[in-house]
This record gives C-alpha cells, structure tokens and sequence, in this order.
C-alpha cells in the first residue's frame, strides 16, 4: 500500500478529531492526550487514583488544565508488570469510563489489550481503543475494534511488558518500528479498518533502551508520512529520568520528569507529531502553548 498523504482528521465512533498542522483552524499544537491510571501498581502514580470518585476527579480536572483526549488504563503496562483478569479490569474501568464519556466533553480512550474490555468500554461511551499489543494481544481485539467503528492506537512492543526490557536490540530502531507499523495500518485496513480510523505510536519505552527512545524522538518526523496521526507517549519515562540525572548528577525528581516531559513534547510539537500522551497535562499544555506561540508557527 502507497503511504498516503497526511491526514487531516482522525475519525472516532462519534466524531472527527481535528488535526494539528492540518490547517490554519486546527492549528500546530499537538492534541495531548491525559492518561487517567485506575491502577494500584503504575509506575509514576499507580494508586493515587484507583477508586471511582478520585479516579473521574483527576480526569475532569485534566481536562480543566487543557486535555483533548483522556486515556483511561485498568491495567499497568510498566516493566516486568503482570497481567490482570479481564473482569479485574472492567472492575476497575466501567464506572470510570461511563462518567467521564458523558461528563468530561471530550473523547475518552480505553487503555486495554483485551476484547472484551474495549467492547464494554465503547458500550459505556468510549471513542478510542488504544492497544500497546497492536490489536495482536487478543485474538478477538480486531473484531471488536472493527465492528465498534471506534478510533484505533496502534502501538508497537517488542515482547510483553514482563519481557519487553530484557536487552532490547535492533539493527535500525526507526526503520524496524517504522516498518512494524505501516504493516499493522494495512493489515487493519485489510481487515476493514478504515484508514481514517488509525492512529500509530512507535511505543516508546516499551522494548527499547534510553538511547532507542532518544533516537526515536529525534526521527519522530520519519514516521509522519503514513497518512495517519502518530502518538508518542513518553511522559516520565525511564529515558528522561536518566537524562535528567547524568545532567544534575543525581535521581530526577517527579517534577523533574514532568519538566523533561514538557521539554520533549516540544521537541515532538517541532517535528509535527500529532499528539502526546502525558500524564502531567497542565505543564505539559502550558509548555506547548507558549512553544507553538514563539516559534511553532514558523515552522
């Protein structure tokens, strides 16, 4: 399949999400996506939002500081994390996902890798499935994305999270990930997946060392060309904590991360990737505001 031109819309179950750079309305500022864990075990803030009221709180108020898109998780995709029952997960999501799909005003996505979550989820309103196994984890995900007419996410990931950091290695970070990804979007559009329906993210972190994480920020605009959008989701990772601390000679700070985040999703914003998963939403916005304000524009 031809790589076609880039996209200007990226189609939901319910709507069509303008892109940036697309045109002068949509303007140049990546969408950023809030991520809402309603996890015990995630690795930067697992538990802090795991009951319902706590959970819809901190969702609603990301949107207050500026998200496009919230991404709800009921299972913790970090290093060497185990997985949990499908009903474990719905536990943890149903009520989380019905309230901020009718409360929150924009599109919800469901974290998941499992069939039968993404469908309740799109049941109780979700717009988005974003899969970190490339719809390939559950034999019934392509189904399911397919028949929900849901927006996808694509996300690519060498191993499972139990085996994803055990010495990663590649001939050509960019160019495998690259080519990962341009046979899942035809694979799903051969599977009746609209094209305009796609979203692509190189899984940064997930099966890659610091220096490959580096490196796929670097080329993010070697993956602009698929004629979908491409979502990075780097925020507090592991590559900007050591960063961090070979400049300052010591462990990063949470805060630290969240300014090393802000910094990349710049870096991002200046190559024209579409939108960023982050989970300090405020800083992360303001960042990109005033960047796309000063010198975005004259790209």
């Amino acid at each position: 399949m031809a790589d076609p031109a880039r996209p200007t819309h990226w189609r939901l179950r319910t709507v069509r999400l303008p892109l940036p750079g697309a045109d002068r309305a949509a303007g140049r500022r990546p969408l950023v996506m809030g991520i809402v864990n309603v996890t015990p075990d995630s690795f930067s803030d697992g538990g802090r939002h795991a009951a319902v009221d706590e959970a819809v709180a901190h969702g609603l108020s990301l949107v207050a500081a500026g998200a496009d898109i919230l991404d709800v998780g009921g299972e913790s995709t970090r290093p060497f994390s185990l997985p949990v029952p499908a009903e474990e997960e719905l536990r943890r999501i149903t009520e989380v996902v019905r309230q901020l799909a009718a409360r929150a005003g924009v599109p919800v996505s469901i974290d998941t890798s499992k069939a039968a979550v993404a469908a309740r989820a799109v049941e109780l309103g979700a717009e988005i499935i974003n899969d970190v196994t490339g719809l390939e984890g559950d034999p019934d995900m392509l189904g399911v994305a397919r028949d929900s007419g849901a927006g996808v996410c694509v996300m690519h990931m060498r191993g499972t999270p139990q085996t994803m950091q055990v010495d990663p290695r590649y001939d050509d970070v960019v160019g495998e990930i690259r080519g990962y990804l341009a046979g899942r979007r035809d694979d799903l559009t051969d599977a009746g997946i609209g094209i305009d329906r796609i979203c692509l993210d190189p899984g940064i972190g997930f099966g890659k060392t610091h220096a490959h994480n580096l490196e796929l920020v670097a080329s993010a605009s070697a993956f602009l060309d698929m004629g979908v959008p491409i979502l990075v989701g780097h925020s507090r990772k592991g590559f900007i904590g050591s960063s961090i601390e070979r400049s300052l000679g010591r462990p990063a700070t949470l805060e630290e991360r969240d300014g090393g985040t802000a910094g990349v999703a710049c870096a991002l914003a200046l190559q024209g990737v579409q939108i960023v998963r982050v989970h300090a939403v405020a800083v992360v916005r303001a960042a990109l505001d005033l960047f796309c304000a000063a010198a975005g524009s004259r790209r």
